[in-house]
């Protein structure tokens, strides 16, 4: 694990604005999915559009997985917890994410994949983040990469936290992928318990939680399992102070990052700035142009 700085104190931590007990639905091909941060939410907690979690030990709920799909306009980002799902795209990126591993997608211009499963039994579970991409962005060149398990930086604090760091920066440990338009931070904490973690935050990201194993306490609230906690946007306020319950080990999901403040316009996997824009991407997609440079090359 890599070497931490233990000065990244909170002074005055964030307190807890509302939480979200998200949507039962099915996507993909009928893939049931506890979808928590969805499109009324967007603009609060920009510049992030979706986090989809999904956990089933029954094949049934995720066999027929995610068949191919456009995307055009922001990135994807798929974090798996247990199981296989494997990744191909019209760019020609193929790639196996396994326990632990990490799939990061920069749709840009467009790209057509497909995310299916390479089990047929046994527990899948994981999330998928939405993360929108500037203006400047949104028509550049499609990015795909792949990080195994041991690819994703991880440390340990003097509390006892084990903190994998997907993206962004922690305690002085940088992540597997950093963004300089969005400054995303995405963090995987296990917490033993009675044990806490704090995170630094510049004033102005929008930041959010959601626990997956046990319940966590933060801003004075008790987040239960599986639900998502906005944290509000204070100036004065330096990071979140987040514990583990005192019988009760924890694991959560921490993410933030800057807002864009541009308009946002959206029909299903297309995201852009204006309905115009909008509309040229779904006839790209109808006439078979989205992903087809991509391929060409």
């Amino acid at each position: 694990m890599a070497d931490i700085d233990n000065s990244n104190t909170v002074t005055r931590p964030r307190a807890v604005e509302r939480v979200i007990a998200g949507q039962a639905v099915m996507d993909g091909a009928g893939v049931k999915i506890n979808r928590v941060l969805t499109q009324p939410l967007q603009r609060r907690l920009d510049p992030f559009l979706m986090l989809d979690n999904f956990g089933s030990d029954e094949a049934n709920d995720y066999i027929a997985g995610f068949p191919n799909h456009p995307h055009r306009g922001f990135e994807t980002v798929t974090y798996m917890i247990e199981g296989r799902m494997r990744h191909r795209d019209s760019a020609g990126n193929e790639g196996l994410l396994e326990n632990g591993g990490v799939q990061w997608m920069t749709a840009g211009r467009g790209v057509i994949h497909s995310e299916m499963p390479e089990q047929q039994e046994g527990r899948m579970e994981g999330f998928q983040l939405w993360l929108n991409l500037p203006a400047k962005d949104k028509m550049r060149a499609p990015w795909y990469r792949d990080f195994k398990a041991a690819d994703v930086p991880a440390f340990a604090t003097p509390a006892g936290a084990t903190v994998r760091v997907i993206a962004g920066s922690s305690h002085g440990v940088a992540g597997a992928v950093q963004r300089d338009g969005t400054e995303p931070l995405y963090l995987d904490v296990t917490l033993p318990p009675g044990a806490t973690f704090e995170q630094p935050l510049p004033a102005g990201h929008n930041a959010f939680l959601y626990p997956y194993r046990g319940a966590v306490t933060a801003g004075g609230r008790v987040i239960a399992n599986r639900t998502m906690a906005i944290f509000a946007n204070d100036e004065q306020a330096d990071g979140v102070t987040i514990g583990a319950q005192a019988g009760e080990p924890a694991r959560f999901i921490l993410i933030a990052g800057r807002p864009l403040r541009e308009p946002i316009a959206q029909y299903g996997p297309f995201v852009m700035n204006t309905q115009q824009e909008l509309q040229q991407a779904v006839e790209d997609f109808r006439a078979g142009r989205l992903g087809e440079e991509a391929h060409a090359r």
